[in-house]
């Protein structure tokens, strides 16, 4: 591995040092049983999720999707090119100190051959220069921030999720146009401000006013007086960008913002989250993922496996994301016979073309995002089931989600 500067093996310390007391367990999945094979071993991959506290059921639905993934493109040989596949587990507490802490153990103890994750922007961002500097390279899943594949990108990157500015065309597609004026609502740390700032520039392109950008604690419970600026602000739509168990929908659902002629429109989120938006059956928006909008054989395969494994249960919203990751590795791997060198998957990667529960994606070469469907969508009320369902208007190709390319 390459050496280390003083001051980099100086704040490692000072991370491992902090964080020994720490009650999080590393979990190893030997997804082949066996550590090695005559033909070469091992391929060790870590996943850093956030696999406890508000992120905890992202990072779950990952980790459930990715050892999908694993069976999915290894034809359920679980290995490839003669080598096993080895998945070892960190919870990065949704915390970038110890997402940080827990990369370099990954990289140092462990020996990894790639990276995977993480739930939280912030704490991939805080991961990023480990991949650079240990050469090895990291894929994105599902952090969005635009500054992942923009501002701090490096070679090593390659980001499977969609970012901040996929999620912004599409959403600005669903409402903006001339004489629309619209407030913004998102929590305050990299997701939430990316995500305001694409969809700005999105939004204006297309004719429409942003009167109010609104930003909360991504900790807090209680939206009220943030709400009460959205309200004072009287815009014909309220745009919602958000993460995790502690959502808006509720409040801005009891302060009664529609009746007021305030519109609302997001991103539709996972499952649970869905079972709180009673009160917007009947919102267009656009979804990342749920699981009856693809149509393609890698879907069927996950939510019928899906099914099967997890009593019934269909893939949730980062489901197929994880999937995908792990099977941008295995043909990453297929490509290059099973060498795992850094630099040299970087040229097979670059470009590289894969199927995935959401259809054909593309590495663009430019910046190692993956190009990808979303889909636009309206909430609707449907029999035998306790949540607004998100129903497909069209689905929105790769290139007309195509990002810019900002590194």
């Amino acid at each position: 591995m390459k050496r280390k500067s003083w001051l980099f093996l100086a704040l490692a310390f000072v991370l491992i040092f902090s964080t020994a007391c720490s009650n999080t367990e590393t979990t190893k999945v030997p997804v082949s049983g066996d550590n090695k094979t005559e033909e070469g071993g091992t391929i060790k991959i870590g996943v850093l999720a956030s696999l406890t506290g508000a992120l905890e059921s992202y990072g779950k639905q990952t980790q459930k999707g990715f050892e999908l993934g694993i069976e999915y493109a290894t034809e359920g040989t679980m290995e490839v090119a003669g080598k096993k596949i080895e998945i070892i587990y960190e919870d990065t507490e949704t915390k970038p100190e110890v997402a940080v802490q827990k990369a370099t153990k990954l990289l140092e103890e462990d020996e990894v051959d790639f990276l995977v994750g993480s739930s939280s922007s912030g704490d991939t961002l805080a991961v990023l220069p480990l991949a650079e500097e240990y050469e090895k390279i990291m894929v994105v899943e599902p952090a969005v921030a635009d500054s992942i594949t923009g501002a701090e990108f490096n070679k090593y990157i390659f980001r499977t999720s969609r970012n901040s500015s996929q999620d912004a065309v599409a959403g600005a597609a669903a409402i903006a146009k001339p004489g629309v004026k619209i407030a913004t609502f998102a929590p305050d740390y990299s997701f939430g401000r990316d995500g305001i700032a694409a969809f700005k520039k999105a939004a204006e392109e297309l004719g429409a006013e942003i009167v109010l950008e609104e930003y909360a604690d991504p900790a807090a419970t209680d939206f009220t007086s943030n709400l009460q600026k959205v309200i004072e602000a009287k815009p014909d739509y309220l745009f919602v960008v958000w993460a995790g168990a502690n959502s808006p929908w509720n409040q801005i659902a009891d302060l009664k913002l529609q009746d007021k002629g305030i519109k609302i429109s997001t991103g539709a989120p996972d499952i649970p989250a869905l079972t709180t938006m009673e009160a917007l059956v009947g919102m267009e928006g656009f979804s990342v993922y749920y699981h009856t909008l693809p149509d393609n054989d890698v879907n069927d395969w996950l939510v019928e496996k899906h099914k099967e494994k997890y009593n019934g249960e269909v893939p949730d919203l980062f489901t197929p994301g994880g999937m995908t990751a792990a099977i941008s590795i295995i043909e990453a791997l297929k490509k290059s016979e099973g060498n795992a060198d850094g630099n040299e998957l970087i040229g097979v990667m670059e470009g590289m073309s894969f199927e995935t529960p959401k259809g054909k994606m593309t590495f663009r070469a430019e910046d190692h995002q993956a190009l990808q469907t979303m889909y636009s969508v309206k909430l609707e009320k449907l029999a035998g089931f306790d949540y607004p369902v998100p129903v497909l208007i069209r689905e929105l190709s790769p290139s007309e989600t195509e990002p810019p390319i900002q590194n």
